[in-house]
């Protein structure tokens, strides 16, 4: 702050005590004025009452007098509307759910009751086809047992073929042998 502010001047003036005041203190004339210039800037600064205020009539003002009470009577419209809902549609919507509660009940525990019915077949296919299955299996797998049998018979007969075949040769060979050797000595 400046050195010649009436704040600067305020704190500087002595306070004289009077018996006129009731805190004992009277104050001169320029402290009075820049009591009275605090007091305005603060009410301008600090207290916003009278502007609340007049804009508070502005707004009545404009809303009664340009709109014609029109938000008025769209409330006292849904008023209505809102009290009509409660006293006679919600009552009547109420004893409708009630009668209809009943069928849609009954309903529910029919459609219950025939998949509960279609459960119980699904159950009983499922056991009879794992029957079949099982049943298939279980013959394909002696129709298995039975090939493989055939086959290690044919394996073992062709074996013993097989055998015989090269003993009867390993004896033709022998004697081819023995007449080579015979005419090899003459």
């Amino acid at each position: 702050m400046s050195s010649n502010s009436p704040a600067k001047a305020a704190s500087t003036v002595p306070l004289i005590p009077s018996p006129k005041r009731e805190n004992g203190y009277s104050v001169g004339p320029a402290t009075q004025l820049i009591i009275k210039d605090v007091g305005e800037i603060h009410s301008r600064l600090l207290d916003h009452r009278p502007i609340i205020q007049g804009e508070t009539r502005y707004f009545i003002k404009e809303f009664e007098e340009k709109r014609g009470h029109r938000e008025m009577r769209v409330l006292e419209n849904v008023k209505n509307s809102l009290s009509e809902t409660s006293d006679h549609v919600l009552p009547r919507c109420t004893d409708v759910m009630r009668d209809q509660f009943g069928l849609v009940l009954k309903s529910l525990e029919a459609a219950n009751l025939t998949i509960h019915r279609l459960q119980q077949r699904e159950q009983e296919n499922e056991k009879v086809n794992m029957a079949h299955t099982q049943l298939r299996h279980e013959n394909f797998r002696s129709q298995w047992e039975a090939f493989m049998k055939e086959q290690e018979q044919r394996r073992l007969a062709i074996d013993e073929e097989h055998n015989k075949a090269v003993l009867r040769l390993k004896e033709q060979y022998a004697e081819m042998d023995r007449e080579l050797s015979k005419m090899a000595s003459f």
